[in-house]
């Protein structure tokens, strides 16, 4: 389909322990790539999706987490259960703030998920942004060649307000996520070889085990 990808940003994952990548959610797409970039990775997803047969046996098998979208107090500590288990494990965490799909440009609120699993856990959260959608589109068999850019953010340590990190997470991942679209946009992106070219000490740190 003519769809490249190139990431950006490898620098900014920790090399010596788990993390929570939360990122922003555009496109089918996103929910496998972090699997060839991080390797070992738990997503956090939503819990019907277990329910279909093999496709859920599957995502239960390789340790996936389901989680309870109606927001209540026994969802969030399973949530959080589940997450400290496989941090502990050594597998870090995939969770999108937001939920949900969100077309390039839409404004929708961050879920608070990501900031109880942030000072439960005690471990960094990487901001992620991206523009997917604008290749890759919900709700349709119709893709648009060209390079999806994925970009890893500065880290955001342990130990801050939750409402501080919220805050801090969302102006993070929003405008970057906004300029992504707009060379999206703006210009016919070709790939630079930058996830082959810049090494990720995490993973190589991984495959070497």
């Amino acid at each position: 389909m003519g769809i490249e990808y190139e990431v950006r940003g490898m620098k900014n994952l920790p090399i010596d322990q788990p993390f929570v990548i939360a990122s922003k959610h555009q496109s089918a797409w996103d929910t496998f790539i972090f699997n060839i970039i991080i390797l070992n990775c738990s997503y956090v997803v939503k819990r019907e999706l277990f329910w279909f047969p093999f496709f859920g046996w599957f995502l239960k098998r390789v340790g996936m987490i389901s989680i309870d979208r109606s927001g209540n107090i026994s969802a969030i500590k399973k949530l959080l259960s589940d997450c400290q288990n496989r941090l502990e494990a050594g597998r870090s965490i995939v969770i999108f703030p937001q939920g949900t799909r969100t077309a390039p440009g839409v404004s929708m609120p961050y879920l608070p998920g990501v900031a109880a699993i942030y000072t439960h856990c005690h471990v960094p959260v990487v901001p992620t942004a991206l523009n997917s959608g604008v290749f890759w589109p919900r709700r349709t068999l119709m893709k648009k060649p060209g390079t999806i850019i994925v970009e890893f953010l500065p880290l955001i340590e342990p130990g801050l307000p939750r409402h501080t990190f919220a805050k801090r997470l969302k102006s993070m991942i929003e405008p970057a996520t906004e300029k992504l679209e707009e060379v999206a946009y703006s210009t016919e992106v070709r790939p630079n070889n930058s996830f082959w070219g810049e090494k990720n000490p995490a993973v190589d740190n991984r495959s070497d085990k």
